[in-house]
Formats: C-alpha cells, sequence, structure tokens
C-alpha cells in the first residue's frame, strides 16, 4: 500500500451501501471496522437494525456491534471512548480503520470534541434520581436556574434532564456556564477522509421499499415479539424504526401493507434527514457514488 491514511469515514443514508462497501474496501486494504450505527451496538436486534450478518462481515473484524443490551444505556460519550480504544488498537496494529455508518452525529461529535465531563459520584446520582421521580419539577427546577441551557432541552426528555441535573448538582455550576468554562476539545486529531455515497433519490427510494420487504421476510415480526418479550417496550431502541411499527401492527393498528409502508415511508424520511445533516455538518468531505468511493481508495494502494 502507498498512501492508505490510517482512517476513513464513509458515510450516507441508509440503505446507500455503506456496509458493503466497507467490507469490500477493508478486504482490500486488510482494514478493520468501526459502526456507526446507534442500534446495532445492540444484541438482539439483528433485522431491524438491518445490521450487517456475520457472513455480510466476510471475515473483517467489527467493532460497536452486538455490545450492549437493548435496556442498557449507549450515547455519544460511550462511543467515544469507544473509537478511542479502536483507533489505539488500530495504530498498535498498523491496521487502517474504516469508520462507517448513518449516525452521522457521532462522527461529528469526534471531529467538534466534547466539554470534558466531570465523573458524577454515587451520591450525586442517588440525589438525582430521587429529583427525578418527579420528572416535570425536576425541569422546571433546572429551567429557573438556566433557561438558556434548558430551552434546548424537552421536558420529557428524561435523559437528557438527568445529565443536566447531575451536572449541576456533582459541580453547583449551571449546565451553560460549565459548558462555557470548559470548551469542547476534538476527538479526532488524525486525518480523516470523509466519503458520502451519492445515491439518486428514487433508487434509493426503492432500495429502501425492497429492504423493508426482506426484513419482514426474514423474520422481523418475530425479532419484534422477541425483543417485546424479553426487554418490555420501555428502552428507547423499542421505539426505532422498523421496531416501533411493528409493535402497532402486533397491536392489530396495522395490516401487512401497511407495516411494510409505514416501515418505508419513515426510513426515507430518515433518509432525507442523514442527507441533509451530511450536507451541512461536513464540509471537507468527498460526495462520490460507491464505485466512485471504491476507485479512489484503490488508487491509493
Amino acid at each position: 500500500m502507498k498512501n492508505i491514511p490510517s482512517q476513513i469515514a464513509i458515510i450516507g443514508p441508509t440503505a446507500s451501501g455503506k456496509s458493503a462497501l466497507a467490507v469490500q474496501i477493508a478486504k482490500e486494504i486488510n482494514g478493520i471496522i468501526l459502526s456507526l450505527d446507534s442500534l446495532s451496538i445492540y444484541k438482539d436486534i439483528d433485522i431491524a437494525s438491518a445490521k450487517p450478518t456475520i457472513t455480510e462481515r466476510n471475515g473483517i473484524e467489527h467493532f460497536g456491534i452486538d455490545m450492549l443490551k437493548p435496556d442498557e444505556p449507549f450515547d455519544v460519550i460511550m462511543f467515544t471512548a469507544l473509537y478511542k480504544q479502536v483507533f489505539n488498537q488500530a495504530m498498535i496494529d498498523n491496521t487502517p480503520l474504516i469508520i462507517v455508518g448513518g449516525s452521522s452525529f457521532y462522527l461529528k461529535m469526534l471531529l467538534t470534541g466534547m466539554s470534558p465531563m466531570p465523573k458524577i459520584d454515587t451520591n450525586t446520582k442517588l440525589e438525582a434520581q430521587e429529583t427525578l421521580k418527579y420528572l416535570a419539577q425536576a425541569y422546571e427546577y433546572l429551567n429557573s436556574l438556566d433557561p438558556l441551557y434548558m430551552a434546548k432541552i424537552k421536558p420529557n426528555d428524561r435523559y437528557r434532564v438527568e445529565k443536566a441535573l447531575e451536572l449541576y448538582l456533582q459541580t453547583d455550576t449551571i449546565p451553560s456556564k460549565y459548558f462555557k468554562d470548559n470548551p469542547p476539545q476534538p476527538i479526532i486529531t488524525a486525518p480523516l477522509p470523509i466519503y458520502e455515497i451519492q445515491i439518486d433519490r428514487d433508487i434509493l427510494r426503492n432500495r429502501i421499499k425492497q429492504r423493508t420487504i426482506k426484513m419482514i421476510d426474514d423474520g422481523l415480526v418475530d425479532e419484534v415479539k422477541m425483543l417485546e418479550a424479553k426487554y418490555t417496550r420501555t428502552p428507547n431502541p423499542m421505539k426505532s424504526i422498523g421496531i416501533k411499527e411493528t409493535l402497532e401492527f402486533l397491536d392489530g393498528k396495522l395490516t401487512k401493507d401497511e407495516l411494510i409502508e409505514q416501515i418505508s415511508t419513515h426510513t426515507a424520511q430518515l433518509a432525507k434527514r442523514q442527507t441533509t445533516f451530511n450536507r451541512t455538518q461536513f464540509i471537507n468531505k468527498k460526495l462520490l457514488k460507491i464505485e466512485e468511493i471504491y476507485q479512489e481508495v484503490m488508487e491509493n494502494l
């Protein structure tokens, strides 16, 4: 290999072919893959997440897949720690790293950085949980202290309210002042070429529809039944596209045809949001068709 960088990122809308392209490239450059997908991190969510199967991974080592149970928390802080671990190991092994997936928000956070967070001790966590028994009051309390910061958080967003409350209780500093005093530091400092897959909108819609049909044929309904029995409907992943519609189908609110249509429509809407985010948040990226991305990387071999 001549000029293969230590890491590259492949982004694009759902169903655009990112995972297959990453595996294809990894095979050629003897690389490893870090999944940039907020749902594939969970065990048992296989069909609904459209994570690559063992066969589709084609012997390439993948990270960020099947690490947690659906009722275990996962956030950008945990992803940041995962990236650091995988990148450091890749450097030790002299192995190229391919970051790939649709959750580009995580990639953006790696590039722009996050403010260093204090360690939250046990007493603070207990105090926060006691306060959060009354979520509305907890939100109003924080809003009275820091309306500027809380304006960005919905009153029913328990997770973000909890984090803001813990930060305030631990540091005795309102969040807006804390983040002003502790500006974010970029996590990714090594060069990172970013490739975004360019795909025709009509082709993508058709791919989404066909993938949805295949998911159902592969046993999506049975998978969601299992997930509900094992984890209930409470965890956040149970509200994901593909799962929430299937739960409505199981409740008798949708026919099979309506289930396919609902999942396809919501996935297409997600793809549009992903495309908009990628267009506005990543300036120094290359927008290319799949074959052009592959060709450009291979030219460096």
